[in-house]
């Protein structure tokens, strides 16, 4: 078999453009995801009995059921009840989601490990729960866990594939649509493979570093 990459380095404009969108989502969902994730975890660790039940099901439910799923209803089940969504947006809501419920138990074990000691120091100045939690807890927690979400994170990024089930034009969409028009389906996912890769290794670099510099004052020695 003759390999022909040139037929889809060819389609570049696509490819770019495909990755463009990948890095597009990847971004929104994850400062979104996090956020989300955050809160679910305070929740689950200082907030009501009511509360704490809500997010516990919202975790156990999308931690364990398929993310095309999770995709497919928001984009095919939500119009049956009224709301109509664009395929971008559909692909946002159901990464964020996703995403919140399992950076939720990564940042509510950093949380649990936090020793009581620094909780009751902040409550003798006087400090407000709130002031606690973000002050006190919640950075030396993120540094803990961090090296994990950077690691869900990519998983989200990657799992954006699928979205081009929902014709939201990631890479994965385009690889499809370039080999449709050549019928290199070969070359055409071995290159999308290629800078899945490559997008895998340079956002997980990013990100540590991102980590390290502004997130956590510094490297840690």
């Amino acid at each position: 078999m003759a390999l022909d990459f040139a037929a889809v380095l060819h389609e570049w404009p696509l490819l770019l453009k495909g990755m463009v969108w990948t890095l597009g989502l990847t971004t929104v969902s994850a400062v979104l995801g996090l956020a989300l994730g955050i809160a679910a975890a305070w929740t689950r660790t200082e907030g009501s009995g009511l509360g704490r039940v809500v997010v516990s099901v919202y975790v156990e439910l999308i931690r364990n059921t398929p993310f095309i799923v999770q995709l497919f209803f928001i984009f095919f089940g939500l119009p049956a009840m009224g709301l109509k969504l664009s395929s971008e947006w559909a692909s946002i809501i159901a990464m964020v989601i996703n995403l919140g419920a399992y950076s939720a138990e990564i940042v509510r074990a950093g949380i649990q490990a936090t020793p009581r000691g620094q909780v009751e120091a902040g409550l003798s100045l006087a400090m407000t729960p709130i002031q606690i939690f973000t002050r006190v807890v919640l950075p030396p927690a993120l540094q803990r866990v961090w090296p994990a979400l950077v690691s869900q994170i990519i998983i989200v990024m990657l799992g954006s594939a699928v979205c081009g089930q929902i014709a939201t034009e990631e890479l994965s969409f385009a690889a499809n649509l370039i080999q449709s028009r050549n019928f290199r389906a070969f070359e055409a996912f071995i290159v999308a493979t290629g800078l899945y890769l490559l997008l895998s290794v340079t956002l997980r670099d990013v990100l540590n570093r991102v980590g390290r510099r502004f997130l956590f004052g510094g490297h840690r020695g």
